[in-house]
């Protein structure tokens, strides 16, 4: 897994290859009957709609060349990023171009191999995109960033969760990004109930911090204080000022953390509460992503020079060498009974994709929201 994200990372530099590395995932001969794929139509001005999308269907070679490996997609990550990697614009990944099959990490089976690091009936993980079965030659394998994953530690919508991408940011946002952090230290944390926020506010109270999420509707701030074990949840939903009154009543020493996944107003709120030294990490700003207008910065940044804080962006391959860290520290919650994942099943396969990605940003998901694409 390290080794393979870390591939994922030097991708980026190079600029390009990844982009070369996607399209030679959809080299295609017969074996199967058909691939159904998703790609990219036509950049989005603002909600994706279905006139951005297309779908094809391709034929899927068998594994005949020494490294060849070819994998049954069984679900997949959908992911606020995907938003920005439809734009043609400069970014951490290059963009995905128009006519390439939609990026997106999945969990699958190996189903032909000509790669003895990968046998038949094991499961990976990778960026292999928005497709039933991906075909990968062994030069394009790190690109995408193809892994074995061990199922017993976790089912295979963990390893797109806790154990996965959105797991990953959350522990090394943490405890990096916003560390070193101390018990009795307040965080609060942004889409609380979320794939990154849930494993974010489980690990901080691990470590004894006290924790305070916020997020959208009573049944998911419920969720983050009954299950998650978070110290409150204000739902920023429940009326005019909500994140305001909750903080003045959750945090009434001040944030000493903030990890920030929406951005906007709710970002520009918590900073009037920063004590002295506080960190923020910016994870994400999905509230700003669908914009068609300018994104504003936050207005009141002064708190960061009046609390001597620090506000930080980071991106999660940056730590690709240290993954184990997190996936054995999770892992070991799980087993122990002291970690709750929890994932938002769609199904309907492929084709159901641009519907189920537009459930994200209208905020219909509770918890991590997966695709599935196929049964075992």
């Amino acid at each position: 897994m390290l080794s393979a994200s870390k591939m994922l990372t030097r991708s980026t530099a190079a600029g390009g290859s990844l982009r070369s590395a996607t399209a030679a995932v959809c080299i295609a001969s017969q074996r199967w009957a058909s691939n159904m794929q998703c790609r990219l139509a036509a950049r989005p001005i603002g909600l994706p709609k279905d006139s951005d999308w297309k779908f094809t269907e391709e034929p899927i070679p068998e594994a005949k060349t020494d490294g060849d490996v070819v994998v049954k997609t069984l679900a997949l990550s959908i992911d606020p990023a995907m938003r920005g990697w439809m734009n043609d614009a400069r970014s951490y990944l290059p963009p995905v171009q128009i006519d390439e099959v939609m990026r997106a990490g999945g969990v699958g089976k190996v189903v032909s191999s000509k790669n003895p690091k990968f046998t038949v009936g094991s499961h990976v993980s990778g960026s292999w995109g928005v497709q039933e079965y991906a075909y990968m030659p062994k030069e394009i394998q790190s690109t995408i960033g193809l892994t074995n994953i061990d199922m017993k530690l976790g089912n295979v919508s963990q390893w797109l969760n806790p154990l996965g991408m959105p797991g990953m940011t959350a522990y090394f946002g943490l405890l990096d990004v916003c560390g070193p952090v101390k018990a009795g230290e307040t965080i609060v944390v942004s889409a609380a109930s979320g794939a990154v926020g849930q494993t974010v506010g489980q690990v901080a109270k691990a470590r004894g911090l006290r924790v305070v999420g916020i997020a959208g509707g009573a049944e998911k701030c419920a969720f983050a204080v009954n299950e998650l074990g978070f110290d409150a949840c204000i739902d920023y939903k429940s009326g005019p000022k909500a994140v305001s009154k909750g903080l003045s009543e959750h945090c009434p020493k001040g944030v000493d953390i903030f990890f920030d996944n929406v951005g906007g107003e709710i970002l520009d709120t918590v900073m009037t509460r920063l004590r002295r030294n506080a960190r923020i990490a910016i994870c994400g700003a999905i509230s700003q992503y669908n914009n068609t207008t300018a994104v504003e910065g936050p207005a009141n940044y002064l708190s960061l020079l009046v609390n001597r804080a620090k506000m930080q962006g980071f991106i999660v391959f940056d730590y690709a060498p240290r993954y184990m860290e997190g996936i054995q520290e999770i892992s070991q919650l799980i087993k122990e009974g002291k970690f709750i994942s929890k994932e938002h099943v769609e199904s309907g396969g492929v084709k159901a994709f641009p519907a189920v990605l537009n459930k994200l940003f209208a905020g219909e998901n509770f918890g991590k929201l997966v695709l599935k694409i196929a049964d075992e």
